[in-house]
């Protein structure tokens, strides 16, 4: 498509950014009012499932339509990819009780995974390389700025009007697209040569979601050693072997495996899971502090982390420009992934609301940076006859990175929480429960769980409703809770700055290829070396 004309181009894209916002708004706007749709539907017990689904879904979509998109071209997928999602919110919003939401959840996933897989890739169908480093600053300033507006919409809708429009006010933004993509967007021919991989996508498959439902279930559902999750464990290796195997046979695997003989794909993946552990660790639980640690209300929580949205659309919008201005992008992922660094390094030591929202903000300028270079360096790296699977596998690794980061975290908040609890007790400064009447430990037991402290207005009611004698213990162990939450959150962003520091570190080992100035691959530049430049046939690869 890149014979096209300006004005024709611009449309386009026109058209994919409206798809874009459609996907990410839809996503963002949901995270607010998810645990209060839940609670109206009597499914509070579901909230983990109504999550999980959606990832899973939208994972396995991203990485299967990669290489189905380079078969059949981009058309058809992104508008398959509109109509299951808007089915799915149309009919998430009919929901009448909890597993109906939870099913037509997963057919948003679906909707939200193809989306994304493709939009992505099409950008590099219309521009080369060298031009395509603004148009991916602006895709990632589009999650940006629907991560704005999002959460708060979302609130707002549950707060003042019925909750069933969460899912259905941005439906007309979907048609809009979906005619858009339709009219404007050009269809191009099979390729005749490529077959369907089935057998590599069912045991993508089976690989994925015993691992994603591991890692969420561990250390929450089950216990880390737990029967369940081993035996989850154990099908994802299993499958991945299988996988494997499958994928050295195929005539045109799901997942070509010469992809990670690219030192620059490898490690791009590699850098990209570990930001986005990083960044899932930043939202999640700098929320948790604001909640939990500083008192604040959910409401108010939203803007402290605001900023980093905020900070993210402004820099990834400049840093693509100047990509595409100068040709090089090395120098943007070097500022951008130190800057994250000392964002989260910051939230280990924050004690106030004000150094939340400079971390925040720190933390999103360097998001922004470096986010969007690691696609662009993917794209360039391989032929363009590969830019689907590649793009997919890119965002495969990005949402593992997510899931994985959550849980790891999560799992050394309890671990942490449990010691510095213990730490009070023998200090003296919080309540030990084995010196108390049986009747009053019993009593006082249910408030040693953390998230508790999220809701202030429902912590003073219980400490209102308890006898006189017992108020001046409940807010002891309140106090020290809160000060044992600290402390464990501290140690939660000091393991995220350690694994952005890896990151950062892998980052000066990607090598900077001149960013391609066509699409095209002549004759002679079929190949591309172990380090993702492209050298011409006979010529040996660098070293």
């Amino acid at each position: 498509m890149e014979h096209l004309t300006p004005k024709r181009k611009l449309t386009i894209m026109i058209a994919i950014i409206f798809a874009m916002f459609f996907a990410a708004i839809n996503q963002t706007i949901v995270s607010t009012a998810m645990p209060t749709i839940l609670a109206r539907l009597n499914g509070m017990d579901y909230y983990t499932w109504a999550i999980t689904i959606y990832m899973l879904t939208s994972t396995i979509a991203t990485v299967l339509v990669g290489k189905l998109s380079d078969i059949y071209g981009r058309k058809p997928f992104i508008l398959a990819g509109i109509g299951f999602f808007m089915v799915g919110a149309f009919l998430t919003g009919l929901s009448e009780t909890a597993q109906q939401l939870i099913t037509y959840r997963g057919i948003q996933g679906v909707g939200a995974g193809i989306i994304m897989a493709t939009a992505f890739t099409a950008v590099g169908d219309l521009y080369p390389p060298r031009e395509r480093g603004k148009w991916t600053g602006v895709m990632t300033a589009v999650f940006g700025f629907s991560s704005v507006i999002g959460p708060t919409l979302g609130g707002y809708i549950v707060d003042h009007l019925a909750w069933h429009w969460v899912f259905w006010i941005f439906l007309p933004l979907g048609i809009v697209a979906f005619i858009m993509i339709l009219t404007l967007f050009p269809k191009v021919d099979r390729k005749a040569s490529e077959s369907i991989d089935y057998l590599g996508s069912l045991f993508l498959t089976t690989t994925i979601v015993p691992l994603l439902l591991a890692f969420s279930w561990a250390g929450s559902k089950y216990e880390w050693g737990s029967s369940e999750i081993l035996w989850l464990f154990a099908a994802t290796l299993v499958s991945l072997l299988i996988f494997l195997y499958v994928e050295t046979r195929a005539k045109s695997p799901v997942m070509p495996l010469s992809l990670f003989k690219n030192k620059l794909v490898t490690l791009s993946n590699v850098i990209g899971f570990l930001m986005n552990f990083g960044m899932m660790g930043a939202l999640i639980y700098l929320s948790f502090f604001v909640q939990g640690v500083l008192a604040i209300s959910p409401t108010y929580a939203g803007y402290v982390t605001m900023p980093m949205s905020i900070g993210m659309v402004i820099t990834s919008a400049l840093g693509g420009q100047l990509i595409s201005k100068t040709g090089k992008y090395k120098r943007f992922a070097l500022m951008g992934m130190p800057i994250m660094v000392v964002g989260m390094a910051l939230m280990i030591v924050m004690n106030s609301v004000w150094m939340a929202v400079l971390s925040m903000i720190i933390f999103g300028l360097g998001l922004g940076l470096g986010m969007p270079v690691f696609s662009l360096v993917v794209q360039n790296a391989v032929p363009h006859k590969e830019l689907g699977v590649a793009t997919g596998t890119m965002q495969l690794f990005r949402n593992m990175g997510g899931t994985i980061g959550i849980a790891v975290m999560g799992s050394v908040l309890s671990s942490s929480l449990k010691h510095h609890m213990e730490d009070a007790v023998k200090s003296g400064q919080g309540v030990d429960f084995s010196k108390l009447d049986p009747k009053v430990a019993e009593q006082l037991a249910a408030f040693q769980n953390p998230q508790m402290l999220t809701d202030q207005k429902k912590l003073e009611a219980i400490h209102q409703s308890l006898p006189q004698d017992l108020q001046p213990m409940f807010v002891k162990l309140v106090d020290s809770l809160r000060d044992a939450l600290s402390s464990s959150l501290s140690t939660v962003f000091l393991v995220g700055t350690l694994i952005l520091v890896v990151a950062l570190v892998l980052t000066f080992f990607i090598k900077e290829v001149p960013l391609r100035t066509t699409n095209q691959t002549p004759l002679t530049e079929v190949k591309n070396d172990k380090e993702g430049a492209p050298r011409k046939i006979g010529e040996p690869a660098s070293d």
